[in-house]
C-alpha cells in the first residue's frame, strides 16, 4: 500500500501532519483506466434496480465535475515545466485567459454550471455537456491530476471498505477542502489582503441569479473584473504562482495553526474512520437490512445493495434466506450455530463482515 499523502498532491509532503504517513486504502475496486462503471465494461446488462441507468458513458467515465482549484494550486501548475503537463497547462492558461470562473482565490466552474449541476437529475456520469474542461478525451485521463483538488482525490465509485471506506475518504475530503480554503486564504493574506478584508473570500456561499454573462457563456464586464483583481488584472498567472511560493514558504507546523480547533477535530475523526476501514471488526449482533435493494437474476442468483448506487454484492439464491435470519435479536454466533443445526448451512465470518461493510447486514 502506498502512503496517504503519495495519493495527494506533492505540495502537501512537507505540510500535512503525521498521521497522513499511514497506508491509504487500495481502491482496487474503482478501475480507472478500465472503468469499473463504464456499460463497455460491465459484466452484465442487469437492469437496475430502479429502473434507472447507474453506468456511466465511456467517454466521461465520473469526470461529469468541474473542480475548484485553489489558488497554490493553479500557481504549482502553472510552475510545472515538464513535458507530461503540458496539456494541463495549457488549459489551465487557457482557461485564465478567458476570465469565466477566475478570481484570485479559485478558478472554478462558471455559475451556469453550477446551476446545471445543482438542478439536474441522473447526470452523473451520463451528460458529456457535464464533462470535466481537463478530462483527456483520448486517453480517458486527467490532464492535470497531479494538482487535483479535494473531491477529485478523494472520489470512488466502488470501495473495497465498502461504506467504511466511503466515510473515510468523505471525511478526508472535507479536511481537504478545509486546507484549501485556509491555505488559499493565507496566500491572498500575502498577496491582496484587501480580498479578505472586503470578505470575497466569503461570496459564494451567497445565491445570486445568473447574468447576462454567465448565460452567454461571456466573460465578467472589464469593470466588475477589474474590481475582482485590483491591480492584476493581466498578471493573473505570475499572481497564481506567486501564491504557490506563500503556500510553499509555510513551515511544518504552519497549517496545522490555520487549521485550528476545526482541524483537529477532522483529524481525529480521520484517524478514528482510517481504523474502521482498514482494520474492520464484526460487529456482535446483526439484522438484515430493511432498506437494502434486493434483484433477483435470471440464473437464480441475489443481487444486494444498499450504501451506495454503484455498487452491489452479488451472492447465489440461497443465501437470502440465510440473511433473513439475522433479525438482531440474537448474536451473530448464535445465528450461525442456529443455521448450523437446521438449515445445515452457515456464512463465513468474512462474508458477513463484507456484506456489513456494505450494510445490506447492519447493527440493531
Amino acid at each position: 500500500m502506498s502512503s496517504l499523502l503519495s495519493t495527494l498532491p506533492a505540495l502537501y509532503r512537507e505540510l500535512f501532519p503525521s498521521f497522513f504517513q499511514k497506508e491509504a486504502p487500495t481502491e482496487t475496486k474503482a478501475t480507472c483506466s478500465k472503468c469499473a462503471m463504464s456499460r463497455a465494461s460491465a459484466q452484465s446488462t442487469v437492469e437496475s434496480v430502479d429502473g434507472v441507468e447507474h453506468l456511466f458513458r465511456p467517454d466521461t467515465k465520473c469526470c461529469t465535475y468541474y473542480p475548484r482549484l485553489p489558488n497554490y494550486l493553479i500557481g504549482a501548475l502553472l510552475s510545472d515545466d515538464s513535458k507530461e503537463m503540458a496539456e494541463g497547462r495549457r488549459r489551465i492558461e487557457q482557461k485564465i485567459d478567458s476570465r469565466i470562473g477566475v478570481s484570485p482565490q479559485w478558478v472554478k466552474a462558471p455559475a451556469k454550471f453550477n446551476h446545471l449541476y445543482k438542478n439536474a437529475h441522473q447526470f452523473f456520469g451520463r451528460s458529456a455537456n457535464m464533462r470535466c474542461p481537463y478530462y483527456a478525451l483520448e486517453s480517458g485521463g486527467c490532464t492535470i491530476w497531479a494538482y487535483r483538488e479535494s473531491v477529485c482525490s478523494t472520489f470512488f465509485c466502488k470501495y473495497v471498505a465498502g461504506a467504511d471506506g466511503r466515510r473515510f475518504w468523505m471525511s478526508l475530503k472535507t479536511y481537504l477542502t478545509l486546507a484549501e480554503y485556509q491555505l488559499s486564504r493565507h496566500a491572498l493574506l500575502q498577496l491582496m489582503p484587501e480580498f479578505l478584508m472586503d470578505g470575497r473570500d466569503k461570496a459564494e456561499i451567497a445565491t445570486v441569479p445568473l447574468t447576462v454573462e454567465d448565460l452567454d457563456d461571456a466573460p465578467p464586464l472589464p469593470k466588475v473584473y477589474a474590481a475582482l483583481w485590483k491591480g492584476y488584472v493581466g498578471m493573473e498567472h505570475d499572481f497564481y504562482r506567486a501564491c504557490y511560493d506563500a503556500v510553499r514558504a509555510v513551515p511544518a507546523d504552519g497549517l496545522e495553526r490555520m487549521l485550528g480547533l476545526d482541524g483537529t477535530i477532522e483529524l481525529k475523526l480521520l484517524e478514528r474512520l482510517h481504523t474502521q476501514a482498514t482494520a474492520p471488526t464484526l460487529p456482535r449482533v446483526l439484522r438484515f437490512n430493511p432498506d437494502a435493494t434486493v434483484k433477483w437474476l435470471s440464473d437464480g442468483s441475489v443481487a444486494l445493495g444498499s450504501y451506495s448506487e454503484f455498487d452491489a454484492v452479488a451472492l447465489p439464491g440461497e443465501a437470502y434466506s440465510l440473511l433473513v435470519e439475522f433479525t438482531g435479536q440474537k448474536p451473530v454466533e448464535a445465528v450461525r450455530q442456529h443455521l448450523r443445526d437446521h438449515r445445515q448451512a452457515d456464512l463465513d465470518p468474512d462474508i458477513l463482515l463484507e456484506l456489513h461493510r456494505h450494510r445490506i447486514l447492519v447493527e440493531p
